[in-house]
């Protein structure tokens, strides 16, 4: 019998069957959209170790090539040299939907100006060109890894709801609702059994009140004809 107090009829009994089918239907749909996130989850982070180790290894380089023009220059003309950007860019935010996930889209456009390098070559070393060139090329992958690790965090979220909500339904709304309509089922046959046999009671009674009255009738219409009974 189900833990909560459930009216055994058959309105509630088609209620109940309306329900699970229902519910069967969510679970085969949220399952499904839990294993395409998972697999679009497997994607993202394939592709954020790929970035990770490309921006990691951008960004040492860079950062070697400025330890040794830190050490080639001096303090202030270092400063000096990267003080005013020869280029700009400019950064616009969009969102794509994965599988019901808002995720950021990053658009990054570059106006440039002149050289690349934001000074002149004179006072300055070839290594920090070489950092500069490092930056620049590490620039767009950032922008992208930072991209897909938002991507990979909201997947997680996502992955992780759904998850429980198939959990939710799979383990303990599903089983429930069937218990309940295998409850209200045997209440109903018990039911319907009660009845046959009250039926089968006054159907006797009855029975047994016609051959009484016919025996009665038989034995006036005998006395009538003067035949002993």
């Amino acid at each position: 019998m189900p833990g909560t107090i459930i009216n055994p009829t058959r309105m509630e009994l088609t209620r109940l069957k309306r329900q699970l089918r229902t519910a069967q239907r969510g679970h085969k749909l949220l399952r499904d959209k839990r294993d395409e996130l998972m697999k679009q989850f497997m994607e993202t982070v394939r592709e954020n170790r790929a970035l990770r180790q490309r921006v990691e290894q951008g960004l040492s380089k860079a950062h070697a090539s400025f330890t040794v023009a830190a050490a080639l220059m001096t303090p202030e003309m270092l400063g000096q040299s990267l003080l005013i950007p020869s280029r700009s860019v400019e950064l616009d935010l969009s969102f794509e939907n994965i599988m019901s996930v808002e995720v950021p889209r990053y658009h990054f456009t570059e106006h440039q100006g002149g050289s690349a390098y934001p000074y002149g070559y004179v006072q300055t070393s070839g290594e920090l060109d070489d950092a500069v060139a490092s930056l620049s090329g590490v620039f767009r992958d950032m922008l992208r890894l930072a991209e897909i690790e938002k991507t990979t965090q909201l997947l997680a979220e996502e992955i992780e709801k759904t998850r429980r909500r198939v959990n939710a339904l799979e383990y303990v709304k599903i089983p429930q609702m069937q218990e309940n309509i295998r409850y209200i089922t045997m209440k109903l046959d018990e039911n319907e059994r009660a009845n046959t046999i009250r039926l089968m009671k006054v159907k006797d009674m009855i029975l047994k009140e016609a051959i009484l009255e016919q025996r009665a009738a038989d034995a006036e219409v005998l006395r009538e004809s003067g035949q002993p009974s």
